[in-house]
């Protein structure tokens, strides 16, 4: 074989210098056009508040540089996009808030958004997570921002700010936790029965998904991990790592509500997991319990009082209704706050 047809140290070595050259550039170029993008947005506003008859003269001036930017630069000028950048300017006034990892294309779908506190948590979760414009359109369509507060069980202030600060943060178990889970990705059509094992296969042959709807830091372990006790073989369903939390993640699915033996089977597994997988770095392996319906008073009982880390959520095959989820976040504030009056 020809040496020059090798991958030589120094090829190696130029390779990676001009990979690092190419990401800096394009995130030069990212966060120019974010600038640029910000401050035509500055100028709309500044020419719409000089003008008395504000509404009708703003949309005059968007629909005329439209027309007079698109004949002199080409594309990337429609009213849309002209709207946008104003729009950019006025939710964002000040430019050292606008992130450069994130594209223009994400902060268009990021405007969409109205709420302050859910934009902003979608914008920090897009940089903490390295969402796609894809991803981070498939999460807003889901309404992760509800299902993480309803997951918190009474949702209160304090907990709106926080995920409106920082996105998700992974200190403990129950902050990964999501209710409910959704596989729309998989297409399986509404309210039809399915074996646990097929949920299993669909969820294995989608791993890329569900790992984006599980969250940040997962990792993909196997399917059927075998655990044997006295000869007596068991199998977990799917397990996962979280690098974030240093921590074996257990997944238990179910085709039916919570009943209490699932979770005294899952107890066995993470008893199992701390005593004979874990390493010394390892925290506490956590089990999530994913079903039809966990709203079972027997099941509550036995979630109680354990020592090890077991969660109950369940799993819908179809985007949730957008409305009723904030109308459930915005009862249990009200709840809340009613209480901390009182």
């Amino acid at each position: 074989m020809n040496d020059l047809t090798k991958h030589t140290p120094v090829f190696e070595e130029i390779k990676d210098l001009l990979i690092k050259a190419r990401q800096h550039v394009a995130t030069q170029v990212n966060t120019e056009l974010l600038y640029t993008y910000w401050n035509v947005g500055r100028i709309i506003v500044r020419n719409e508040q000089e003008n008395q008859e504000r509404a009708e003269y703003g949309k005059q001036l968007l629909k005329q540089l439209s027309k007079e930017l698109t004949q002199e630069f080409g594309k990337g000028f429609s009213r849309a996009n002209l709207y946008n950048m104003r729009l950019f300017y006025l939710s964002y006034p000040k430019i050292q808030t606008v992130s450069g990892k994130l594209s223009w294309s994400h902060y268009c779908e990021l405007l969409i958004i109205s709420d302050e506190q859910k934009r902003s948590f979608y914008e920090k979760e897009t940089v903490n997570s390295g969402w796609s414009v894809r991803e981070l359109k498939r999460q807003i369509a889901t309404s992760l921002y509800e299902r993480l507060l309803l997951s918190e069980g009474k949702a209160n202030k304090e907990t709106v700010l926080s995920l409106a600060r920082n996105g998700i943060e992974l200190s403990r178990p129950s902050d990964m936790i999501k209710d409910p889970y959704v596989f729309e990705f998989l297409g399986l059509p509404e309210n039809k029965p399915m074996l646990e094992s097929d949920l299993e296969k669909a969820l294995t042959n989608q791993i890329e998904k569900f790992l984006l709807e599980l969250g940040r830091g997962f990792m993909f372990v196997g399917t059927q991990q075998r655990i044997t006790l006295n000869n007596t073989h068991y199998y977990v369903d799917m397990v996962f790592y979280n690098k974030n939390l240093r921590a074996y993640v257990l997944i238990e699915l179910k085709a039916t509500k919570l009943m209490p033996e699932a979770v005294g089977q899952l107890n066995m597994y993470l008893n199992y997991y701390a005593a004979e997988v874990n390493d010394e770095h390892d925290n506490p392996p956590i089990g999530i319990i994913l079903c039809t319906d966990k709203e079972n008073m027997a099941a509550e009982y036995a979630l109680g009082g354990l020592s090890n880390n077991i969660f109950a959520s369940r799993y819908v095959s179809y985007i949730p209704d957008k409305e009723q989820l904030i109308a459930q976040v915005e009862a249990v504030l009200k709840e809340w706050h009613e209480e901390k009056e009182t």
